[in-house]
């Protein structure tokens, strides 16, 4: 079946107001943004998405986050994007903030048909125990947090041991951008860009994904393929420049050494 659609306008044109959405990347590595700014586009709002940040505030999430397009998110942090934080903290956004791997194990637990699991992370903390703030009420209190959740004790290796109930996520939408992919929907992420597409992809119940490559069934090698195209139900071929567009969330350099200085200060 060819998956492929023109534009993303096209393929986003049924994500509504109120849906949920599983998009992948991290930070700004590997986040689907030209879906991200088709959604923006189209004007739904009251949002809920499952991603492990916001990366920044004027490129992929932080743009619906500016235009307050997301009503609630579950994350696992909040620390570079100033208005998400922003909006947290004046309670103008709600944040279901939850351990990092925990994130993507329901992620994939929901792609796996597994309804919940047991994990012994949280355990003995808020994340367990309740009364983490969920939204705050715009002076200070908390208007909503986190009920407790179901723990148990189970005989391992190192003894009885607590672990926490963690219910599987599946969301309305997925959104994956991938290095390569064909027309039926089988997807390859370059290096560190498979982070949490592979789960995102998994996890929706259309999953949407922007190409940086397409080529044709039977070019990909299937023993490099990340996400089967079972997964996979609309696939957006990016233009050439489109792919190129990439952003740096934090630009670092390394300090210039004294011999490199000296060598550099010879050669003049």
């Amino acid at each position: 079946m060819d998956k492929v659609i023109s534009s993303a306008s096209e393929a986003v044109a049924d994500v509504a107001s109120g849906s949920s959405l599983a998009v992948g990347g991290f930070g700004l590595c590997g986040i689907p943004s030209v879906l991200i700014t088709a959604i923006l586009d189209t004007g739904a709002d009251e949002l809920e998405v499952i991603s492990n940040n916001a990366g920044v505030d004027d490129w992929g999430l932080g743009l619906l986050l500016r235009a307050h397009r997301i009503r609630r998110m579950i994350s696992s942090y909040v620390g570079e994007n100033k208005e998400f934080a922003r909006q947290y903290l004046e309670g103008e956004l709600e944040v279901e903030l939850t351990p990092q791997g925990t994130i993507a194990e329901r992620l994939r637990a929901g792609g796996s048909g597994i309804p919940a699991f047991f994990t012994a992370t949280g355990v003995g903390t808020q994340v367990a125990d309740g009364g983490l703030p969920w939204r705050y009420d715009g002076a200070g209190g908390v208007a909503i947090s986190s009920p407790a959740k179901e723990t148990r004790t189970f005989t391992t290796a190192d003894g009885h041991k607590p672990f926490v109930l963690e219910t599987a996520i599946v969301a309305d939408f997925g959104l994956v951008r991938a290095w390569r992919g064909d027309r039926h929907g089988n997807l390859i992420y370059r290096d560190s860009a498979q982070n949490f597409n592979p789960l995102c992809a998994m996890s929706g119940r259309i999953t949407i994904a922007e190409v940086e490559e397409l080529v044709d069934p039977g070019d990909l090698d299937p023993n490099q393929v990340h996400t089967p195209g079972v997964y996979v139900h609309r696939v957006v071929p990016l233009t050439p420049d489109q792919a190129a567009d990439k952003r740096i969330e934090r630009v670092t350099v390394r300090p210039r050494t004294d011999a490199a200085s000296s060598q550099q200060g010879s050669e003049v």
